[in-house]
């Protein structure tokens, strides 16, 4: 065959990329260089702490090339033996977590026969999603606190009644007293509830208006 002549698999041959070793005889990979970088520093547990916290924290499952770009080169198979040993430490534990390859990368899943426990969790969040309405009242209840419904409407110029009913009960508002003006009507604020949905350890942590600035 020529050199111009195309393989079985179609590409030509003179595109077909030549194989690429390191000392030890092992292939390199695309992507991966050849000689190991400062995670090659890394002790075994340390490496072996470092792929679990990767995997967890990834929406995506990872894989084994992505591991090594994110730990900084340590070769390739010391990163499938922390992934490995990983594995086993999770079947090992009794905890109803495994270790799964999932699209070519690594994930952690909960195990199959706790489904159903698991499902409970996203019937619930889906419940309490609150509406773009909603979200925006709940704003005006937090920044303006204690308001009235009177003054919340004055501020999104729409009905607010139906929007506090949603948020007192769904615990995100309640009611905090009557305001002194005629009529005494009713005062809302927000609850426990709101700041620990919001990541908030009290109103202090709000963002203020320069934080929410345009750039």
């Amino acid at each position: 065959m020529s050199e111009h002549e195309e393989s079985a698999i179609g590409a030509p041959v003179e595109d077909i990329p030549t194989p690429q070793f390191n000392a030890q005889g092992e292939e390199l990979l695309p992507g991966i260089e050849a000689d190991p970088g400062a995670g090659e520093q890394l002790t075994d547990e340390e490496l072996l702490q470092s792929v679990a916290a990767l995997v967890f924290a990834s929406p995506d499952p990872l894989s084994e090339r992505r591991l090594v770009q994110l730990l900084e080169g340590p070769r390739l198979e010391r990163v499938r033996a922390a992934l490995e040993t990983l594995r086993q430490r999770l079947e090992s534990s009794g905890l109803p977590i495994e270790l799964k390859v999932l699209a070519g990368g690594a994930t952690l899943l909960t195990r199959p026969e706790l489904a159903e426990t698991v499902q409970r969790l996203f019937k619930v969040r889906k419940n309490e999603r609150l509406s773009a309405a909603a979200l925006e009242t709940l704003a005006v209840i937090a920044y303006r606190q204690p308001v009235t419904k009177a003054e919340i409407e004055a501020i999104r110029g729409v009905q607010a009644g139906p929007m506090l009913r949603t948020l007192v009960d769904r615990g995100f508002a309640r009611v905090e007293g009557r305001a002194d003006v005629p009529g005494h009507p009713l005062q809302y604020g927000t609850t426990r509830l709101f700041l620990d949905r919001f990541g908030l350890a009290s109103l202090e942590d709000l963002p203020r208006d320069s934080e929410l600035a345009k750039d």
